[in-house]
């Protein structure tokens, strides 16, 4: 069964319903999903919405969502139900592919058609009469008995297809909605809304539902935590997606505005990689991190097999794979933190830092070296939180001398002792040269765009052949960047050390050779 890509288009007129089918067809969709919750009889003829379904571009199923079940229809329930029913017996001048139908109001509608005795989900119903679609929608959480709706669903006998959807409590469910639609008895719709429920609308091919949504745009949304088409069909990878697709995602808390979702579904594509990944939003509470990632690694069939992880969860990351009897890269467990998850083919875990081997390498190309050539070079961190932490373990292991600068002296001083380097006020910045300064502070970072880390009259460190790296890549020329070119420095923008990190994860987790060229295109897309 193909699962196919349904547009929600609410309806307000003909001719601006008509335009966004068209839209749709043109972009990819295989149905068009009519909401008449606006547009329903008494004030609308069944001769009105025959009309409508007569010229649209795609098949369609016709849903009139009440307020009772999420939707904005608060009319008479008798028009809206004679209207759904007259549409499924196909009593109208042309019938709808699918009628969708609460299971709630199916229990009191009378008279209608069994389904067809095929199961095949992609046929368009025409003028033969639609096919039903039986659904129950929570807005509010995960129902208990959603396996007993799920059977009745199944055992009426006018259904064609079931549909189940309700708003994620955490990624988990996710898992729950995959095996309603791998146990089905009759094509399956199972969605989570919110966005922890993303999983469930990119996967659902993945896992052969019946059909999955997306909205034209972000406005057009008829639920929590709906993709765009553009998003599904091109960030998400959708027309390569199969049932051996390997998962992986980036968790954090937030994710939402992570480039890393388009910067390696970028890769795979350039690669040709069966891959796809996700957000993944998880609390900050260890044991969100723990129950989360290990039912994910435990489902088989989602083949989930590696993520980008970051703040508040690197720390997390690291105990996670301990406990668990996997690998942990020395100098990760020496930094405290990791940044990536990879689960082997073997099933056996790996956790590593890519963070500090991307300030290394990125550093060491400014200084046209190698790491060995980082003994004795002096190196000025700016901060001391996780970001400088990396940046401290990595120089002092390769026998820099470093030193850290922190306004909170006590922090610094705790940095520097934990890896044998030396700690300094902030405000002394301009009384020692280093060959090497480092910004890891959040100073100059969008959207306090015109603020430098460096404390006024101390640009005296700045001189040729000075490399000064920024991590920050929002945005990707900082104040501090700017000065020390205008000085004469080697520059290193933050945008590198991501790059960096990120090609060090890809290359990991496929094994191809990262994709540079595509990669710097999503950054540049992303942070121009």
């Amino acid at each position: 069964m193909v699962t196919l890509l349904a547009v929600p288009i609410p309806v307000q007129n003909l001719p601006s319903a008509h335009a966004a089918a068209a839209r749709a067809a043109e972009a990819g969709a295989d149905l068009i999903e009519l909401r008449l919750d606006r547009f329903c009889p008494p004030e609308t003829s069944i001769d009105e919405v025959c009309r409508l379904i007569r010229d649209l571009p795609l098949p369609c199923i016709v849903t009139c969502r009440p307020v009772w079940e999420g939707g904005e229809y608060d009319g008479d329930e008798a028009d809206r139900r004679e209207l759904l029913a007259t549409l499924a017996r196909g009593d109208g001048s042309i019938a709808p592919a699918y009628v969708d139908l609460e299971l709630d109001a199916y229990r009191d509608v009378d008279n209608l058609p069994p389904a067809p005795g095929s199961e095949a989900g992609g046929d368009s119903g025409g003028d033969s009469g639609g096919g039903l679609i039986l659904s129950s929608h929570d807005f509010a959480t995960m129902p208990s008995d959603l396996d007993r709706r799920l059977i009745e669903m199944a055992e009426a006998p006018a259904c064609r297809v079931a549909k189940l959807a309700w708003r994620a409590r955490s990624l988990r469910d996710n898992l729950e909605a995959f095996e309603l639609i791998r146990r089905r008895v009759k094509p399956t719709v199972a969605l989570c809304m919110g966005e922890a429920g993303l999983p469930s609308r990119v996967l659902a091919k993945k896992f052969n539902a019946f059909l999955t949504f997306a909205s034209l745009d972000e406005k057009t949304a008829t639920a929590p935590g709906q993709p765009t088409l553009q998003q599904l069909k091109h960030l998400y990878r959708w027309d390569r997606l199969t049932p051996d697709t390997a998962v992986y995602g980036v968790i954090g808390d937030p994710v939402g505005h992570s480039v890393s979702p388009a910067f390696h579904n970028a890769g795979f594509d350039a690669t040709g990689f069966d891959g796809v990944y996700l957000p993944m939003p998880i609390p900050p509470e260890y044991e969100h991190f723990k129950a989360t990632v290990l039912s994910w690694l435990d489902y088989e069939p989602l083949n989930f097999r590696g993520a980008s992880v970051t703040i508040p969860h690197k720390a997390n990351l690291l105990r996670f794979v301990q406990e668990q009897g996997g690998e942990v890269e020395p100098l990760a467990a020496a930094i405290g933190a990791a940044n990536t998850l990879a689960k082997r083919d073997d099933g056996s875990l790996y956790a590593g830092n890519t963070d500090y081997a991307a300030l290394l390498d990125a550093t060491c190309a400014a200084m046209d070296i190698s790491r060995d050539g980082l003994a004795g070079v002096s190196v000025g961190v700016l901060g001391a939180g996780g970001a400088a932490r990396a940046a401290v373990a990595a120089f002092t292991h390769h026998d820099a001398g470093v030193t850290v600068y922190n306004r909170t002296a006590a922090k610094a001083e705790a940095l520097a002792d934990a890896f044998g380097a030396e700690a300094v006020p902030l405000d002394a910045v301009g009384q020692t040269e280093h060959r090497v300064w480092i910004n890891t502070t959040p100073i100059g970072m969008w959207p306090n765009v015109d603020a430098t880390p460096i404390p006024p009259g101390s640009q005296d460190i700045f001189g040729p052949g000075v490399v000064v790296f920024d991590t920050i890549y929002n945005p990707a020329q900082t104040v501090l960047l700017r000065d020390a070119a205008a000085a004469s420095c080697v520059t290193v923008p933050g945008r590198e050390m991501f790059l960096r990190q990120g090609m060090a994860q890809f290359a990991l987790w496929t094994g191809h050779a990262p994709p540079r060229d595509a990669f710097e295109r999503v950054l540049d897309e992303a942070v121009p």
